[in-house]
């Protein structure tokens, strides 16, 4: 293990901030705005009432969505004051007890293990632009929707190869690309690597979908898209109050939100421990949800169902069980691909749709790395390479079982649900109870107001400390309830060969949560003494 002395240099590279306020509200914004903005979102939305579906959504959103940013972002800068920049420092500040720091082995597993597949998704992204800008995907007029989309999803497993374990050739060059792209950023830093990225490909991104846009709002029959997707729509004797009263709506809605701003995942509290003390948290914090929420429902929502529809006719019963269900894949990777190519210039469209869901999937794994190389750094002490190196080596193996498992894209499966799902409301849910009950409301107050130039509503504090810890649990149970034993039976009626695509994916989370600990146990004091030599020198420097 490195030195337990902080060096000058990892120090110096320890107080890293953010270039300037518009830099990380693209960067937080970056890490929100993903594949399920574009994909899940509009998918939910048309098959679970259309435009009903935004009471749910909005409602969950102010709720939820709004406190946890906020409560997340002033924790952040609270410990990133106190010269922390990882989750085990942070906690251990926000909540002084001896083993309120062993949550954090948590906040930094569940980042880099949605990383290990999320980047392979990421891939697949990039490997659709290049096939549109090759001609490689076509569509067939000649044919019904739903072998246009059984077209699109042979074209996917042919790739992926996704009937047998094992490690598809074209997938894994795609992936060992973009793997090594995230990682010539992350090892730039906070400035010129996550923020310098972020300020380009944001636009950027905001660009090209505005342009796919344009396209499908002058494309004939539009309204009968945008009718699909946005006219409530209710089953038949099915009232309003009926619909509102349906459990499944709030959770998927709640769900949507929660996935869709980065909460729970252990970012938002890293990347906010690089603001100045007087940097605001309350604007910043509403700027970069209002972001996400104009690319979830401005770009996403006009433009991935409405277009399907148009184009293939009306959308197959199969394709709307799997989105119903919040299926990606289904509509980014079976049902678009046919699309764009039976529209006029669908190659151009295409290639353009999915290089910006690429920029999308980048500023979103980016994120992913940063909590775990911060305590790398400040924990172990270890330099930015040696911290870069250690993190690919893990994320490597990681990426490798999320591949070789691909039958069925087990591992994969696995990953998503008990760390992508799973863990992430455990997190969120330890978060705000730690700042509503643990930090305390006054110091909360205070902590939030610092630098703030919109003042929080007076609402938000008992909505923060009873509300949305209630509303997670009940949204975890009721979920739970419904998908634990799906879960389990689904695992015990595999076969042993097919087993082992789920057990190996559990067995090396488990490893890694084990090595955290460990590592937060043997560099306790190291941690100690950063916390007191930051105190220090706040009090020697005017």
């Amino acid at each position: 293990m490195a030195d337990l002395n902080p060096s000058a240099q990892t120090l110096e590279r320890r107080r890293e901030n953010w270039g300037t306020k518009l830099g990380v509200i693209l960067a937080v914004s970056g890490s929100a705005v993903g594949l399920g903005n574009f994909l899940r979102f509009p998918g939910l939305a048309a098959t679970h009432g259309g435009g009903m579906f935004m009471i749910p959504y909005f409602i969950s959103l102010l709720l939820l969505g709004i406190p946890l940013v906020w409560a997340e972002w002033a924790m952040g800068r609270y410990g990133g004051a106190r010269g922390y920049n990882s989750a085990p420092g942070i906690y251990s500040v926000i909540w002084p007890r001896p083993w309120s720091r062993y949550f954090g082995a948590l906040a930094l597993m569940v980042p880099i293990v949605i990383y290990m597949y999320y980047v392979y998704i990421e891939s697949w992204c990039l490997y659709y632009a290049w096939s549109y800008l090759r001609a490689f995907v076509t569509g067939n007029r000649g044919v019904s929707p739903g072998e246009s989309v059984e077209q699109g999803a042979a074209f996917f497993s042919n790739y992926v190869q996704d009937t047998q374990n094992g490690l598809p050739g074209p997938a894994i060059a795609m992936l060992i690309l973009v793997f090594l792209l995230n990682y010539v950023f992350i090892y730039r830093g906070v400035t010129r690597g996550i923020e310098t990225f972020s300020r380009y490909a944001m636009p950027l991104l905001v660009l090209c979908a505005l342009v796919v846009l344009v396209r499908v709002l002058t494309l004939p029959n539009i309204l009968d898209g945008l009718g699909f997707m946005w006219n409530p729509s209710l089953p038949e004797g099915q009232s309003t109050w009926d619909y509102l009263k349906n459990a499944e709506v709030w959770l998927l809605a709640a769900g949507q939100i929660f996935f869709s701003i980065s909460v729970g995942f252990g970012i938002i509290i890293n990347y906010a421990s690089y603001l100045r003390r007087n940097d605001d948290v309350v604007l910043s914090g509403m700027t970069a949800c209002a972001t996400n929420e104009f690319c979830e429902v401005c770009l996403g929502g006009l433009i991935t169902i409405p277009v399907a529809f148009i184009f293939l006719g009306g959308l197959p019963e199969g394709l709307l069980r799997s989105i119903s269900e919040g299926s990606s894949l289904a509509v980014g990777f079976f049902a678009l691909p046919p699309v764009f190519g039976l529209m006029p210039l669908g190659l151009l469209f295409g290639a353009l749709w999915f290089f910006m869901l690429s920029l999308a999937a980048i500023t979103s794994s980016l994120s992913m790395l940063q909590p775990t190389i911060a305590f790398l750094e400040e924990g172990m002490g270890l330099g930015r390479r040696a911290a870069v190196a250690l993190l690919g080596l893990l994320t490597a193996i990681g990426c490798l079982i999320a591949v070789y498992f691909s039958k069925n894209l087990a591992a994969l499966d696995t990953m998503d649900f008990w760390v992508g799902s799973v863990c992430i409301y455990v997190l969120a849910t330890i978060q705000v109870l730690m700042f509503g009950w643990a930090f305390g409301i006054e110091r909360a107050r205070a902590e939030i107001a610092q630098g703030a130039e919109m003042k929080v509503p007076a609402i938000f504090w008992p909505v923060i400390r009873y509300v949305t810890p209630v509303y997670l649990l009940v949204i975890f149970l009721f979920w739970a309830k419904q998908k634990f034993p799906e879960r389990i039976r689904g695992i015990v009626e595999l076969d042993a060969a097919d087993r082992a695509g789920v057990l190996f994916p559990l067995i090396y989370i488990g490893l890694l949560i084990l090595f955290f600990v460990i590592m937060i146990a043997l560099t306790r004091q190291r941690m100690d003494r950063l916390r007191v030599e930051e105190h220090a020198r706040e009090e020697v420097v005017p």
